[in-house]
C-alpha cells in the first residue's frame, strides 16, 4: 500500500460537478492498493498516518498529530501511484491491485483511521473524480507498507 500525504486548510472532492466530501484544516489522503496487500498493510499505514506529526506546534513546528489540531482526513482512491513507468512512456500499472481487492484494501484503510478516533471522508471508489485542495506549507509525504522495518 502507498499513500501520498498532503497537509491542508481544505480540500473537495466532487463527482460530475456533485460534492461528495470537503474537510477543512486536516490531511488528503492519496491511497494505492498494491497486489497482495493485506489487512496488516492497511493497519500499520493507518497507526502511521494517524500519528504522524506534521501540523505546526505553538513555535511553528511540526511536531503536533492531527488529533492535536482537530483536523480531518479525505482519503481518496488513487491505483495510479502504482503507474510502472521504466519502459516507454505508457505507465503500467500490473503492480496495482484488481479493483475488487482495491476496493477492499482502501476501506480496510479508511476503516482502520476511523477506528483510531478520525474524522474521516472519502472520494468514490473508481469514479473521475476532480480533487480541489489548497496546500498548507506544503507539507507532503509518502509512505509505503512494503519494505517497513516492522507492522
Amino acid at each position: 500500500m502507498k499513500l501520498v500525504i498532503q497537509r491542508v486548510r481544505r480540500a473537495r472532492v466532487t463527482v460530475d460537478g456533485r460534492e461528495v466530501a470537503a474537510i477543512g484544516p486536516g490531511a488528503v489522503v492519496l491511497c494505492g492498493v498494491a497486489r497482495g496487500d493485506t489487512a496488516h498493510d492497511a493497519a500499520y499505514l493507518a497507526r502511521k498516518t494517524s500519528q504522524l506529526r506534521i501540523f505546526n506546534d505553538d513555535q511553528g513546528k511540526l511536531n503536533n498529530p492531527i488529533s492535536a489540531v482537530g483536523g480531518s482526513f479525505l482519503v481518496v482512491s488513487q491505483f495510479t501511484l502504482y503507474g510502472d513507468c521504466a519502459k516507454g512512456n505508457r505507465p503500467s500499472y500490473i503492480e496495482a491491485a484488481p479493483p475488487e481487492d482495491g476496493v477492499s484494501g482502501y476501506e480496510d484503510f479508511v476503516r482502520q483511521l476511523r477506528g483510531l478516533g478520525h474524522e474521516v471522508k472519502t472520494g468514490q471508489y473508481r469514479a473521475m473524480m476532480v480533487v480541489e485542495l489548497e496546500n498548507d506549507g506544503p507539507v507532503t509525504l509518502i509512505l509505503e507498507s512494503r519494505g517497513r522495518a516492522s507492522a
